[in-house]
């Protein structure tokens, strides 16, 4: 995995026709407003560029005109959308006695968190959403301790989300879940998930009761993710796996706003630096909320890398892994600075839509995508492209 070679940096590709576009968009709004609030020069504009990333955005003047035209033909995919089934979690209705919301808004969540027809599909048509790729909601299979009670979850769950599917297949795809506290029958799961039920990738909640996916009991796992060519969505766990003094007297530090992006950002960086993806080079990992801002990060994660000791160094830079094995999603995060610096970031094949149905409104997340300053050919990749192609759809 490591040799006594510093780092081998990996040259950027020659830069296309495309990129030259982007430089000159930007050169041309210098100093002018752009549609998101955006100003020309700030940091979200001064964001690393990505050699060949082919997004062209165009200036606020021409995107109103744009949007009447794309409001009713632009295909929409969410790919991070929450359900539930009562009772397959024993410790469900414990753990959602204690999550920070009011009481009206949790019971709203869970009413339609369990529903998987009437209020999601009145919800998506009156929105505009195509299609909503299903996920398990926090908590999941995480919070069991027993690996067999884990194993018979795992395919309760995943044969009641494929049946759902069935009955919907233009309107529904899914995630499967996975009983990661047994790594071998996890490994059986996935095969039989994907190649009999037909759905489209893991989504995961965080650790498997304080360990990491980068640890070598998880590396089977990440050998058939590879071998199916499917992802592996990295989600935040309402139970964390320890906690952090930092967070004491500031239970809004916990959550949402913040511990869960430090904490899914943190495992995503072991799997990086734990050489999962020197091992398994086409395995991908999905991270929501912007990527959990690791994208913002890149520069400084480069910057620091020549100071690892050698011995513990992986092939290439962290930035070349956040480019060629993440995928990032708009989950939650509904802004087009945020966005901007993404694309810019990690380039605009590698970001993929999504609502986080039903914790935020399908209807300022999907105006936030329709608002977003791109032009129509590099938007519909964001709303739907990408996740055509990265899940099979």
């Amino acid at each position: 995995m490591s040799d006594d070679r510093p780092f081998q940096a990996v040259p950027p590709p020659a830069e296309p026709a495309v990129a030259a576009t982007r430089r000159r968009f930007i050169a041309a709004t210098a100093g002018a407003a752009v549609a998101g609030g955006l100003v020309a020069g700030s940091p979200a504009m001064a964001a690393e560029a990505v050699p060949g990333n082919r997004v062209s955005t165009t200036a606020s003047g021409s995107k109103n005109h744009r949007n009447a035209k794309r409001e009713k033909k632009m295909r929409i995919v969410a790919v991070e959308e929450a359900f539930s089934i009562p009772g397959a979690i024993r410790q469900e209705a414990a753990i959602r006695q204690h999550l920070a919301a009011p009481e009206a808004i949790k019971q709203e969540w869970f009413r339609r968190l369990e529903d998987l027809t009437e209020l999601r599909l009145a919800d998506m048509d009156a929105n505009g959403v195509d299609m909503q790729v299903l996920s398990y909601a926090s908590p999941g299979l995480e919070v069991i301790e027993d690996p067999a009670e884990a194993v018979a979850v795992a395919r309760r769950v995943n044969d009641h989300l494929a049946k759902v599917v069935a009955g919907h297949p233009k309107r529904f795809a899914g995630f499967a879940v996975l009983p990661l506290q047994d790594p071998k029958a996890a490994v059986g799961e996935l095969r039989r998930a994907v190649k009999e039920l037909g759905l489209k990738g893991v989504l995961y909640n965080d650790h498997v009761r304080g360990h990491y996916l980068d640890e070598p009991q998880f590396r089977p796992v990440w050998a058939e993710l590879e071998r199916l060519g499917v992802t592996l969505y990295l989600h935040p766990a309402v139970i964390p796996a320890d906690n952090w003094r930092v967070f004491d007297g500031y239970p809004v530090l916990v959550g949402p706003s913040w511990g869960w992006t430090a904490t899914v950002g943190a495992h995503a960086l072991r799997l990086i630096y734990g050489g999962v993806f020197d091992q398994f080079p086409g395995a991908s990992v999905t991270l929501g909320h912007m990527g959990e801002l690791l994208p913002f990060q890149m520069a400084r994660l480069d910057s620091r890398y020549p100071q690892v000791p050698v011995e513990q160094r992986v092939r290439h830079l962290p930035s070349y892994y956040l480019r060629n094995n993440v995928y990032v999603t708009t989950s939650g995060v509904m802004s087009h600075a945020a966005l901007l610096g993404a694309v810019h970031a990690v380039g605009a094949d590698r970001v993929l839509f999504s609502i986080d149905y039903p914790f935020e409104s399908s209807a300022e997340a999907v105006g936030f995508l329709r608002s977003a300053p791109y032009a129509p050919a590099d938007l519909a990749r964001i709303a739907h492209g990408n996740a055509d192609r990265l899940l099979g759809l």
